[in-house]
């Protein structure tokens, strides 16, 4: 009897301090996401936010992202203060400007809520979510990670559509670190909308020291170009128990039952 009772109370307190304890918490160092609100760029139409460039794509007009690669046929824009009109900006590709439905003159005058500036308050981006034009996304490799270790990516995110085209569209985005895979719901936005921002946070586990951070936008359908928007992206070191962690923490409090259920039906105090 005493045996049992010390050796559960020993279990138990070891899933305690496991549980509570600073080793159980998944802390890192210095953590960044580069130009997150897309503030900083290169290039641009008269140094103002323009088309990105990519592959096949580059040179004078385009907008060159710091700290980003814009992989594949990516096909997207850079929007916010200085572009030419507050749903445009300029497109080097076709020798115009690019607008989204919305309030501004180039937006065709739509009342759906756009507005000139993400809720970060500044740039943001307009990615193509068209199949044929998505590409791979827009990507960043983040360092200082620690491997099998958990880091939450928190970035705001909507769905528009291109100015000139007409129908409902879905949009949604895919992000991943590393290998780790995560998408948010899909949106259905109706022709000419906007869905509003919102804020969306994932927890990842880390590969290695060095992840590759991504975000790709997918839409419906490719006739009416749907278009995710996104800005203020973050990412930041998330303490989650780990797996082991957890079955010893439930493995302590059963002991811990079982000691006070023996306690309840005798009068002798084990030591």
């Amino acid at each position: 009897m005493r045996v049992f009772c010390v050796k559960a109370l020993s279990v138990g307190f070891t899933a305690i301090v496991l549980m509570f304890g600073p080793t159980n918490l998944i802390h890192a160092g210095n953590l960044a996401v580069n130009n997150g609100s897309f503030t900083n760029f290169t290039g641009g139409n008269s140094g103002a936010p323009s088309q990105l460039a990519y592959s096949g794509h580059t040179g004078t007009g385009y907008t060159t992202l710091t700290d980003w690669t814009v992989t594949g046929g990516t096909y997207g824009f850079l929007m916010g203060s200085g572009s030419a009109d507050t749903t445009g900006s300029y497109s080097p590709q076709f020798g115009n400007n690019f607008y989204l439905w919305g309030p501004g003159s180039g937006g065709g005058g739509v009342s759906n809520g756009l507005t000139a500036s993400s809720p970060d308050g500044g740039n943001y981006l307009a990615l193509d979510a068209a199949s044929s034009y998505r590409g791979g996304g827009i990507s960043q490799s983040i360092t200082g990670l620690t491997a099998n270790s958990y880091y939450t990516v928190t970035f705001d995110w909507a769905g528009a559509q291109q100015h000139g085209f007409d129908g409902t569209t879905t949009e949604q985005v895919q992000v991943s670190l590393g290998s780790d895979v995560q998408s948010t719901v899909v949106l259905t936005n109706a022709s000419h909308g906007f869905t509003g921002w919102r804020q969306q946070s994932f927890t990842f586990k880390a590969d290695a020291a060095t992840d590759v951070l991504n975000f790709l936008a997918i839409g419906t359908p490719d006739g009416v170009p749907p278009f995710v928007l996104l800005d203020g992206v973050s990412l930041s070191a998330a303490p989650v128990p780990e797996p082991g962690t957890l079955a010893l923490s439930a493995l302590g409090i059963i002991a811990l039952v079982a000691i006070r259920s023996r306690r309840r039906g005798k009068t002798t105090v084990v030591a």
